[in-house]
């Protein structure tokens, strides 16, 4: 499943990210890469996700988190 089908409040693990280069360096650098944990934090109107990934608050556009492959983690 991809990020952008989550569910708010749920903790992800990262499988893998199938966006462009660029895209996908800057977010590696961010902590955001295979094996990652995320939480699902907010779902803004627009399609915009707001995510947790160590310790720090990103927002995500609709098609980057759609390009992220994720697993839920089993509570």
């Amino acid at each position: 499943m991809t990020l952008y089908d989550g569910e708010l409040e749920h903790t992800y693990t990262v499988k893998e990210l199938c966006i462009e280069e660029n895209i996908m360096r800057r977010l590696e650098a961010l902590g955001v890469n295979e094996g990652s944990h995320i939480l699902f934090v907010n779902r803004k109107k627009r399609g915009a996700l707001i995510i947790k990934v160590r310790g720090t608050r990103l927002a995500l556009g609709k098609k980057i988190a759609q390009g992220i492959e994720v697993e839920e983690e089993n509570k």
